[in-house]
């Protein structure tokens, strides 16, 4: 067993998962407390790293495609404190940080764990239910609905729509994006059935996000979702193709067909069993 004490976070590795439980430091990100302990199971790394500094250091893991809805959500888009897999080490703990690595590194060498994508999730996604305050609304998951709830700060037109709960079966996706420079963040939802997707401000979807502590909670909405969602990797069903209708030329053309099957029919060309099967074939084209 590996394991790193520090006040940004405890790190322990049993040969099996790596275990991240979020320090108490005040430093701490409210996203990495709210989040809680994670538990990274080695099939789902895809590698790991440790950064020198002067001060400070910083371990990082990097986590296969696909395997945690979390970074699906949100596109990579988690600034720095806010990542949970990333740990910051203090200068007389670099040894401590060094042996962790090597550890994981040779139980990903001895256990074949490949580094290419996954096509399915393999961590769980935040616990429900799961409520969460920010920008224009709250947004509210139980594993079922989400509730879009707006207050004094949203546009009217927006606000006009009223609550919103959107079932878990007609949310085709979901998206996180922080707030960066002039443009405003938000959390999207897209609906089966909805139409042309409008600003955030407006459209009754999505949560805008203005850039304040509690934005990147929304993070945890879209990851809760984003796992009961089917998998990125899994292609979707084949739509079912109605056979084409017959055109008005080439039904006149089969009718006349099975006229001629009749005459032959009557004049003994064709045998019972062989008129029956010609005339079936026919009405197939129908």
């Amino acid at each position: 067993m590996a394991e790193i004490i520090q006040k940004d976070g405890t790190w322990i590795f049993d040969g099996d998962a790596l275990r991240l439980t979020p320090g108490r430091d005040k430093n701490v990100s409210l996203l990495r407390k709210t989040l809680g302990e994670l538990t990274v199971p080695l099939g789902a790394l895809a590698g790991i790293s440790f950064e020198q500094g002067k001060k400070t250091g910083r371990l990082r893991l990097r986590l296969r495609d696909g395997a945690d809805p979390l970074l699906q959500a949100t596109g990579g888009k988690l600034a720095e404190p806010n990542d949970p897999y990333q740990l910051t080490v203090e200068s007389d703990r670099y040894g401590v940080a060094e042996y962790l690595v090597d550890e994981v590194r040779n139980a990903l060498l001895l256990d074949e764990v490949p580094s290419g994508p996954v096509d399915g999730y393999l961590l769980p996604g935040p616990a429900l239910p799961l409520s969460v305050s920010a920008g224009d609304g709250t947004a509210s998951f139980d594993g079922e609905h989400v509730r879009l709830e707006w207050n004094w700060k949203t546009e009217d037109a927006k606000a006009a729509a009223g609550v919103r709960s959107l079932a878990l079966g007609d949310i085709t996706g979901v998206e996180w994006h922080p707030s960066a420079g002039l443009e405003n963040g938000c959390l999207r939802f897209s609906v089966r059935g909805a139409g042309t997707k409008a600003p955030p401000k407006y459209d009754p979807n999505s949560v805008e996000l203005w850039g304040f502590k509690k934005d990147p909670l929304m993070a945890l909405v879209a990851a809760a979702v984003q796992v009961r969602l089917p998998h990125p990797a899994v292609s979707p069903p084949e739509p079912v193709k109605e056979p084409a209708p017959v055109a008005e030329a080439d039904h006149d053309a089969l009718l006349r067909r099975l006229r001629e099957l009749g005459e032959l029919h009557k004049s003994g060309v064709l045998t019972d069993d062989e008129f029956a099967m010609a005339k079936q074939a026919v009405l197939k084209r129908m």
